[in-house]
């Protein structure tokens, strides 16, 4: 609809719906040496990482419902995101430092240098992101 309003001239600014904010901040998962930073954070709270496949219809479906899941109450979630296909080896070190078999997508939280819980596809849209704040 959007597109047909600004084609024909409907593009009132007045009837636009209010941007919503995201409380999620995503920190990019691109180097080998930030799984120590994840395992030194995990010591005072929970870390999360959502391994993505760009290249997935479900994982970009279920990426876009993960993020709707996050409230005011999440923000103080770090959240990991890892590109798998453009940083294969770190998903594969992910699966191995936290014995997770890969899936995708796929989110794996982190409490005490361990995994304390994971969650694949459709899944991942039913987490309780408050049991880890």
């Amino acid at each position: 609809m959007g597109l047909f309003n600004n084609m024909f001239g409907g593009n009132d600014k007045g009837n636009s719906k209010p941007e919503k904010k995201s409380h999620l901040n995503w920190i990019p998962l691109t180097d080998l040496n930030q799984l120590e930073e994840i395992k030194h954070l995990s010591k005072t709270e929970s870390v999360l990482i959502f391994k993505h496949s760009t290249r997935c219809g479900i994982s970009s479906m279920v990426i876009k419902q993960f993020e709707k899941l996050f409230k005011e109450e999440h923000e103080s979630l770090k959240v990991y995101y890892l590109d798998l296909l453009r940083y294969r080896n770190i998903s594969d070190e992910v699966g191995y430092t936290f014995q997770v078999m890969h899936q995708s997508p796929q989110l794996i939280v982190v409490k005490n240098e361990v995994s304390v819980f994971n969650a694949s596809h459709y899944d991942i849209t039913l987490t309780d992101l408050t049991k880890f704040v």
